[in-house]
């Protein structure tokens, strides 16, 4: 079956297919491996995923390299693969969500120290909690910095949705 996908890699532009042909025709393979053993409906789905995909793939690049074609979107719901590394939208949550549990550890582990008398040997000391200034604010910190990524993303999604932002690619001599 690999072989039907060889072929149908050549809809792809010659270009594209030197430079991403054999990675692609390897990832098909290893994923065809696994999936040969899971019966007939997974590799019907297998094969009509890959093929729309491939068909996708190749009239998308024909027209990429069409002049004046640029901005046509086929995307779907479906991941699409772009130059760069991005983090998902929650590690900067997570990130927050631990910072936060950090400075805790912290005041706590400086509130213990203060509580305990340094004496050798030392002795049963029942630790008294201190009040901090620190923690009272900490949860008015992370709701004010969550509402603000908030509607920072409401605004990128409004523009997204709005298509304000291709105003950039307007040039100053349409009138």
């Amino acid at each position: 079956m690999p072989v039907i996908y060889q072929s149908l890699l050549r809809l792809y532009p010659a270009e594209h297919r030197r430079e991403f042909g054999e990675e692609m025709a390897a990832v098909f393979s290893e994923i065809w491996a696994e999936t040969e053993n899971k019966g007939p409906l997974a590799c019907t789905l297998f094969w009509t995923r890959e093929v729309a995909g491939l068909v996708k793939g190749a009239l998308h690049e024909h027209l990429r390299l069409v002049p004046g074609v640029n901005g046509v979107s086929l995307s779907t719901r479906r991941f699409t693969m772009r130059n760069g590394f991005r983090f998902p939208k929650t590690t900067i949550v997570f990130m927050a969500l631990i910072l936060g549990g950090v400075l805790v550890a912290i005041k706590k582990g400086q509130d213990i120290a203060t509580s305990v008398p340094d004496i050798n040997p030392p002795l049963q000391v029942h630790i008294q909690p201190v009040h901090s200034i620190l923690l009272g604010g900490m949860p008015l910190f992370f709701a004010i910095f969550y509402a603000a990524g908030l509607i920072g993303w409401a605004i990128l999604f409004a523009l997204k949705r709005s298509g304000t932002h291709r105003l950039a690619d307007v040039s100053g001599d349409q009138h």
